[in-house]
C-alpha cells in the first residue's frame, strides 16, 4: 500500500464524511445563483443549462437554481438579465444570435450588447436543414429542384434571422418556400418527423435521428462541415453568401467585477476543459464540441457576428 494511495485516501473520508466540496478560488456567492436559460425546457439547449448549473452545483458547493426565460429570439433572457444587480447571482444563458442579430432587429428595447458582461461560450451549434430521409432528398439541391417543378415546400424556422435566411436561400434560387415560425428547434425536429414540416432548421438536435438514420441533414448551414454529416453540401453551393451558425453562451449584466467575472470563466472553462465532465461530454455528442472563448475575447467574436448580422439584414431588405 503506498503512501500516495493512503493520502488520496484520507482526503476522500474527509470528503465523505464532511460532505466538503471543492471551492473555487477567489469569489463565492453570498446567497443562490439563478441560471437563467434563454430556451424552452425540453431542448438541448436547456438540457446543456441544467447540466451546466449542476455541474458546478456540485463542484463548488454553490446553490444554482436553473429558471426557463424564452421568447422573443433571445430578447427575454436578455431584457430579464440586464436589469439584474451584477453582483453574480444572475447569470443567463443564451446564444450569439441573442446579440449579434436580435438586438439590431428590436427596435428601441433601449438595451445593446454594452449592456452584458460576456463570460464564456460553452460550445457552437451544428445548423443545418434536416429532412427526413424516406423524402428521398439527398441535398437541398433536391428541395430548390422539388419547388422548381411546383412543389410547395414548408420550412420550419425558429427566429427571424432563419427566415430572412429562407428568404434569400429562395431568391438566390429562384424558387419561393413556405416559412412557418416554429417554437424552438424541438418543434422543427417534431414537424419533420411528423410530416407537418418538409424541411426545418435545425441546430444540433437533429443527431440522434441522423445517427438512426431517419433524418438527413440536406446542407450545413455553418462556415464549415457539420460534425455529423460531413458530406452534406455548405450553402455556398446554393449561392448563399451566409453561414447561419451559431453558439451558446453564458452572461452577466454589465459591470460585473473582475472576480465574479473571470470566477466564472475559470470554472465553466474547467468543466468545458474536462472531457469527463457531463457537460462536455454533452456538447461533444449533441453540439459541436466544447467552445471556450471568454470575456473580452467572447466579445470581440460577438462584434464580429454583429458586423455579418449587419450585412444579412441589409441583403435580405433588398
Amino acid at each position: 500500500m503506498t503512501f500516495q494511495w493512503i493520502k488520496a485516501t484520507l482526503a476522500a473520508a474527509v470528503i465523505a464524511a464532511t460532505g466538503v466540496t471543492a471551492q473555487a478560488e477567489g469569489w463565492a456567492p453570498d446567497g443562490p445563483v439563478t441560471m437563467k436559460i434563454g430556451f424552452r425546457a425540453g431542448g438541448g439547449a436547456d438540457s446543456m443549462g441544467r447540466l451546466l448549473a449542476q455541474e458546478l452545483s456540485e463542484t463548488l458547493g454553490w446553490e444554482i437554481i436553473p429558471q426557463n426565460v424564452a421568447g422573443r429570439g433571445g430578447l427575454a433572457i436578455a431584457m430579464d438579465v440586464a436589469q439584474e444587480p451584477a453582483d453574480g447571482l444572475t447569470v443567463g444563458i443564451s446564444t450569439f444570435d441573442t446579440f449579434a442579430y436580435a438586438l439590431q432587429t428590436a427596435g428601441r428595447i433601449g438595451i445593446t450588447a454594452e449592456d452584458f458582461t460576456f463570460l464564456s461560450s460553452l460550445t457552437g451549434s451544428q445548423m443545418g436543414l434536416i429532412a427526413r430521409t424516406d423524402r428521398g432528398w439527398s441535398t437541398l439541391g433536391d428541395v430548390i429542384a422539388a419547388a422548381k417543378a411546383g412543389e410547395n415546400i414548408s420550412i420550419g424556422v425558429m427566429n427571424q434571422k432563419l427566415a430572412d435566411g429562407t428568404y434569400l436561400i429562395g431568391r438566390e434560387n429562384g424558387v419561393e418556400f413556405t416559412t412557418v415560425m416554429i417554437d424552438g428547434g424541438r418543434a422543427g425536429l417534431n414537424g419533420v418527423t411528423a410530416k407537418d414540416l418538409d424541411i426545418s432548421w435545425a441546430a444540433g438536435l437533429q443527431a440522434a435521428g441522423v445517427r438512426s438514420g431517419d433524418i438527413i441533414n440536406l446542407a450545413s448551414a455553418e462556415d464549415q462541415p457539420l460534425t455529423m454529416s460531413p458530406d452534406a453540401p455548405l450553402l455556398s453551393e446554393f449561392n448563399m453568401p451566409f453561414s447561419f451558425g451559431s453558439g451558446f453562451l453564458v452572461f452577466g449584466p454589465a459591470d460585473m467585477p473582475d472576480e465574479i467575472a473571470e470566477t466564472y470563466a475559470t470554472e465553466i472553462g474547467k468543466l468545458l476543459n474536462d472531457p469527463e465532465s457531463q457537460l462536455s461530454k454533452m456538447v461533444t455528442k449533441t453540439f459541436a464540441g466544447p467552445m471556450v472563448v471568454q470575456r473580452d475575447d467572447l466579445r470581440a467574436m460577438i462584434q464580429k457576428r454583429s458586423d455579418e448580422a449587419s450585412a444579412l439584414i441589409d441583403a435580405s431588405s433588398e
